[in-house]
């Protein structure tokens, strides 16, 4: 079951707060008469925990709901761009300004542009798919209105061949590793938004192949390990409701608890483009 931070930091933030402004405005004030008439009354101990705790939970719920927000990669499918291990911010801001919890929308900032890399809520193949909700990062070729197609390795947007150009063999570490003799590839969506891609084979799974229109208010999303990542080519378009933000930095690559497997200083303030 996923646990939903946003809400467990509002539920906790509320409390805190209101037994604190109660306390304030009903019983502290009796508190002081009795203690000026010489009378020792100690502060109850909630109130004491929630008047300490309140700000520190308050502050952290606002930076993480409409500033930045921490996030850990799981798994392989936005090699080379992110590893395993990977510790990144995203910034909570540029497509919007939402409330927690309930994701509505308060302020218009702007839309994902070709080639952002994003985190999302995974949409799921159905209504029944118990990962729907979890938090997915992958990089938006599609806006809407596109018309997508991909086939024997080569995405097509709006019917024009995506450029592409051989960048050598990738040798990876630590649990990268598995990547190791994968063929990389600097791709151009266009704009100067240049990444590159893994493949592993010139043939691409005939599953993941197909051709697609998307929709209004939905993005057209794609891992940059191409033969790694269950993407839009297998469960559908992201709606646009379903954003969570745009990464932009790197703070931390390490694996194991406390990273006691492996740490990689070196990725450290990488920036994710």
């Amino acid at each position: 079951m996923k646990i939903d931070l946003a809400l467990i930091l509002t539920v906790l933030s509320a409390v805190t707060g209101l037994v604190w402004l109660v306390d304030r405005l009903a019983f502290a004030p009796k508190r002081r008469l009795m203690q000026a008439e010489g009378e020792e009354v100690a502060e109850p101990v909630l109130v004491d925990y929630a008047r300490q705790l309140f700000p520190i939970i308050f502050i952290v719920l606002v930076l993480r709901s409409f500033l930045a927000e921490p996030f850990r990669i799981p798994s392989s499918s936005m090699m080379p761009t992110l590893l395993v291990g990977d510790f990144i911010l995203v910034n909570k801001f540029t497509y919007g300004i939402r409330l927690p919890v309930a994701n509505t929308k308060i302020i218009e900032m702007g839309s994902p542009a070709r080639g952002d890399v994003v985190v999302f809520r995974y949409p799921g193949y159905s209504p029944e798919d118990e990962r729907a909700g979890t938090d997915y990062i992958k990089r938006i070729v599609g806006l809407p209105g596109d018309r997508i197609a991909f086939r024997d390795q080569t995405l097509l947007v709006n019917g024009q061949p995506v450029a592409k150009q051989a960048a050598g063999v990738y040798i990876g570490s630590g649990q990268g590793r598995a990547m190791t003799g994968a063929t990389q590839y600097e791709v151009d969506l266009g704009e100067g938004r240049k990444h590159l891609i893994l493949e592993e084979s010139r043939f691409s799974n005939p599953r993941a192949e197909g051709e697609w229109v998307v929709p209004e208010g939905h993005f057209f999303a794609m891992g940059d390990n191409r033969d790694r990542s269950e993407d839009s080519r297998w469960w559908g378009f992201v709606p646009e409701e379903n954003l969570v933000g745009k990464a932009f930095v790197v703070w931390l690559n390490c694996e194991g608890w406390f990273c006691s497997g492996a740490f990689d200083y070196t990725r450290i303030g990488d920036t994710i483009r």
